[in-house]
């Protein structure tokens, strides 16, 4: 083999033997109880605020989910669903979210800005035992986040 060949092979290995050390961790780390990420995924679902208050517009509008971009790139969100164990389904309509945002997703109603969105319910969608999922455009499991005692 020339000497050529023979670096170039050597780049090779060496260069899939470090995508194969930096896949390690990522695949082999541990999951955080009761949530589930898509590798690669950079935005992730956070902090759950359900209520007990489930006949005022004021206490719906205090039930809301955090959605957090944990990337460095802008993400649309456009055609995103957000459900939760009874099947419950939101749908994200024209969203960006930017590198590093939050947005928070409340069930009650109220006029969307760019940190906070509303689905327009009138019934409690999270409960103290419940599971969010986030999909992507295609349908994708992006992340689930679960709660309570019992994870359906």
């Amino acid at each position: 083999m020339s000497r050529i060949a023979s670096r170039l092979a050597a780049t090779v290995l060496a260069a899939g033997a470090l995508v194969t050390v930096a896949a390690l961790p990522a695949s082999a780390a541990p999951a955080q109880h009761g949530r589930h990420q898509q590798m690669g995924a950079q935005v992730v679902l956070g902090s759950v605020h359900h209520t007990r208050d489930t006949r005022s517009a004021r206490g719906l509008n205090d039930e809301w989910i955090t959605v957090t971009n944990e990337g460095r790139r802008t993400v649309s969100l456009d055609h995103w669903t957000l459900t939760d164990a009874d099947h419950h389904v939101y749908r994200f309509g024209h969203v960006t979210l930017r590198a590093h945002q939050s947005l928070r997703v409340h069930s009650g109603r109220g006029h969307n800005t760019y940190r906070d969105l509303y689905q327009g319910g009138t019934r409690s969608v999270w409960g103290s035992n419940d599971r969010a999922t986030l999909r992507d455009a295609r349908g994708h499991v992006v992340d689930t986040e679960s709660w309570g005692h019992s994870h359906r």
